[in-house]
């Protein structure tokens, strides 16, 4: 057992991040403040005390720490060291432990200590022996691999426990606190087993790193090897190619290996196109199979695989908001979706976020909406606002399934799809894509390319998209896809889930003069070869063309408009017939674009006007161009000449005449209550008419139209000018709700229209149309024919009998 003997008083030389043990011989570079000044303070206390050589305690200090145990050490030589600097040899002679401090001699901080009894019993015990073998045989180990011969006669000659554990102390891999740990481990036998477990570890960890080290060489010399097989390979192949007369340039494109193993492919690509090359190194270069191999090695290494733009939205949402309002009057609810977008994918980079689960943020959205209301153009500024690369893919008329997902490659011109030819074009894998038309989508004999899609669009799988030609898996879940459509319908059910949908149901007037002063006016100037100032357009003028001259949900005939109106001011300048620059106002556009082609129904005669007489109401419905006015006619037949029952001319679909036999019974069952002559209905045959028979027509809202123009019939009352409505009825007069009231609205504000009569039940998609409609249209929301029959019917100005 270690024991502790008569006290010292000695100087502290501090070793910073160092440890001394006893037995061991270190130089100390006496340049140091305080190593001076305790070899100094020893040097001067050494002839009082009657000692041979000054004496110092050598203390570890870490991070301004001192170790509670130090050792004894005597200054063997003061001189210089290699490099010229003073410096003392100082030998370990023993642990101390350290008491408190105390003052002494010269500059040095003294500490009083007691000596450490470090003796083994005698004689050892069989385990004890048994680990000094076990040390002397690791070390032994561990020296022969260094070289250090000389070193191990040296270790094997020592037989003392202490000494034997304390020669640990030169070992270069044990850290500053292993050395510590050593330090504070007064008991010989328990130092030397743990001097024994830190070098078993040691080794341990050396003959992992050898075995990796000897697995990592042996694999390059197989790289080697194969490396300079296959260039022996190449010259064996130069050669022949020699002889079959063949060029250097056609064995530098064939070299698909380099270009392979040089390209950054994702791993199981890469495994995919080596293999590939080992086919194509083994075929002959007559064989077909090549010329495939080829093509599918060259597309596999001009796609972007691992290339991406940075989004610049991800830090400023705001100026991509700014975008999207400078090129895009309008259309606040799809540019509301892309700022959300924009704003989740930059939290979600923020947070780490970016790939869940091996998907991306994208997105698919789904812009439906009539013709000419910019969802194209829109993409264009979805990528622009994004710092994206925009690619459009024209979908419409496509009947072919390997359109969308690619040909086998064992066919003759083989492709791939479009959706990898899209990547491929844009040069990144988070391009934005639009698919442009996607209701028009057919299908045939060839497949159907809209259930290819489904795929595609769905952002739980389309991570791992396969081609069916290049056969391994892409990833599209960065991509954001924008697809349009006109009609809602013609779009499968299943593709519609996997989409987003975000409406464009049109431009106001406001918004349509807005979008001509500011980009359509400044596009055409250009294209007539005007500069700005020489032609100006009123906003009186615009107004007009788009309220007079041009009808439509969207801005594409008003674009044709201002073209036309440019064009002729540049051909009468050209003739000498004008002068620049030239203001054209409200009142110009007869005199250069002729008449207008929209009159109001309000702005007519109102004897011209088609409710000028009874039995004409005014519906509203929803067509593939956006929103419309529908007026409806219906006539009683000569009792004398037309038979009784119900006749529909317009080309109408099932339910709409569903709708008018549902009118017709109505009045029939109610007429009394509401004081028409019914009996006219039993007697005489009802027509109703839609007018422009050759435009197909269908759907239930036109159901109180049919009833008010039914009952305006039989009660001789006309129907309000102003009056326009849509809406489903039913069989005892309640008026349900129908679709695309947006649209309607729009339509009837365009025409002139300044009451709406809609079904309350859809009172609560008004909060989706513009607030400056809402402000110039007067809207009734009913549950009940009879409060339509009020608000639309005039009032009578002879007695219901006479006119009927």
């Amino acid at each position: 057992m270690a024991s502790t003997s008569t006290p010292l008083t000695l100087p502290v030389l501090p070793l910073d991040d160092e440890v001394v043990l006893p037995g061991m011989v270190v130089p100390l570079d006496l340049s140091d403040n305080e190593v001076r000044a305790a070899v100094e303070a020893a040097q001067a206390a050494a002839p009082s005390s009657g000692a041979s050589k000054p004496t110092v305690l050598l203390v570890p200090r870490i991070d301004g720490s001192y170790a509670g145990t130090g050792v004894l050490g005597t200054v063997e030589q003061v001189g210089r060291l290699s490099d010229g600097d003073p410096g003392a040899l100082i030998r370990g002679r023993g642990r101390v432990k350290i008491g408190a401090g105390t003052t002494g001699p010269g500059a040095a901080l003294w500490v009083e200590g007691a000596r450490i009894d470090e003796s083994a019993p005698e004689p050892l015990p069989g385990s004890v022996a048994d680990l000094v073998k076990e040390y002397k045989a690791l070390a032994t180990s561990w020296l022969k691999k260094r070289g250090a011969w000389q070193v191990v006669d040296r270790v094997q000659q020592i037989d003392d426990v202490s000494q034997l554990a304390d020669n640990s102390g030169y070992s270069p891999f044990l850290t500053t606190t292993q050395k510590i740990e050593l330090l504070e481990t007064a008991d010989p036998v328990a130092r030397l087993q743990l001097a024994t477990e830190q070098l078993r570890e040691h080794l341990a960890e050396q003959d992992v790193a050898e075995a990796i080290a000897k697995d990592v060489q042996e694999g390059v010399d197989k790289q080697q090897r194969e490396f300079l097989l296959r260039r022996q390979l190449e010259a064996v192949r130069k050669e022949l190619r020699e002889l079959d007369g063949a060029t250097d340039a056609a064995d530098e494109s064939d070299d698909y290996r380099t270009r392979v193993e040089a390209a950054d492919l994702p791993e199981k690509v890469r495994e995919a196109a080596l293999k590939e090359v080992e086919k194509l190194e083994r075929s002959s270069d007559q064989s077909p199979e090549g010329s495939w191999i080829r093509t599918w090695l060259d597309t596999v290494l001009e796609l972007p695989w691992n290339e991406r733009t940075d989004d610049t939205a991800e830090h400023d949402i705001q100026g991509a908001k700014a975008i999207l309002d400078a090129e895009h009057a309008g259309l606040q609810d799809v540019k509301e979706r892309i700022t959300e977008y924009l704003a989740v994918r930059k939290r979600r980079a923020d947070r780490g976020l970016g790939v869940v689960g091996g998907r991306r943020g994208g997105a698919v959205l789904a812009l439906v909406g009539p013709p000419g209301v910019g969802k194209t153009s829109l993409g264009e500024s979805v990528a622009h606002a994004m710092g994206r690369k925009f690619v459009r893919v024209a979908l419409g008329g496509v009947r072919d399934e390997a359109e969308i997902r690619g040909h086998r490659r064992t066919y003759v011109g083989a492709l791939p799809g479009r959706i990898v030819r899209a990547i491929k074009e844009a040069g990144s894998m988070n391009p934005v894509v639009l698919l442009d038309e996607i209701d028009k989508v057919g299908s045939d004999f060839r497949g159907d390319p809209a259930a290819a899609l489904l795929e595609v669009l769905d952002p739980a799988q389309n991570h791992t998209f396969r081609d069916h030609y290049l056969e391994v898996e892409l990833d599209l879940s960065d991509v954001v896809f924008l697809a349009t459509a006109n009609v809602l319908e013609a779009i499968p059910e299943a593709l519609l889930d996997r989409m987003e949908l975000v409406r464009l149901d049109g431009y106001t007037e406001d918004e349509k003069v807005v979008i001509a002063r500011d980009h359509l006016l400044p596009r055409q100037l250009e294209r007539a070869g005007l500069e700005s100032g020489e032609v100006t357009l009123d906003d009186s003028a615009l107004r007009r063309l788009a309220g007079e001259y041009t009808r439509e949900a969207g801005v594409r005939n008003l674009e044709r408009s201002v073209a036309r109106l440019l064009r002729k001011v540049a051909s009468q300048h050209e003739l000498g017939e004008r002068e620049l620059p030239f203001t054209i106002g409200a009142e110009q556009l007869r005199g250069l674009i002729g008449r207008p082609h929209h009159v109001p129904e309000s702005a007519q005669d109102p004897a011209e006007r088609r409710t000028a007489v009874p039995g004409v109401a005014t519906g509203l419905a929803v067509t593939g161009a956006g929103g419309d006015v529908l007026f409806v006619e219906a006539s009683l037949a000569d009792p004398e000449t037309g038979a009784a029952g119900l006749t529909l001319t317009g080309q109408l679909g099932d339910v709409m005449k569903e709708s008018a036999q549902i009118a017709l019974s109505f009045l029939r069952s109610h007429g009394a209550e509401l004081e028409l002559p019914v009996a006219d209905l039993k007697d005489r045959g009802a027509h109703i008419h839609f007018p422009a028979g050759a435009v197909p027509k269908d759907g239930p809202s036109a159901g109180i139209t049919m009833t008010t123009a039914l009952a305006s019939l039989l009660s001789g009352r006309q129907v309000r000018t102003d009056v326009a409505m849509t809406g489903e009825v039913s069989l005892t007069g309640r008026v349900l709700p129908i679709g695309g009231l947006k649209q309607k609205l729009l339509a009837a504000h365009r025409a002139g229209i300044t009451t709406v009569v809609i079904p309350k039940r859809n009172e609560a998609d008004l909060d989706d149309v513009p607030a400056e409609i809402l402000e110039r249209l007067e809207v009734h929301p009913v549950t009940d024919v009879r409060q339509v029959l009020e608000i639309a019917l005039s009032p009578a100005e002879v007695p219901v009998a006479a006119a009927a």
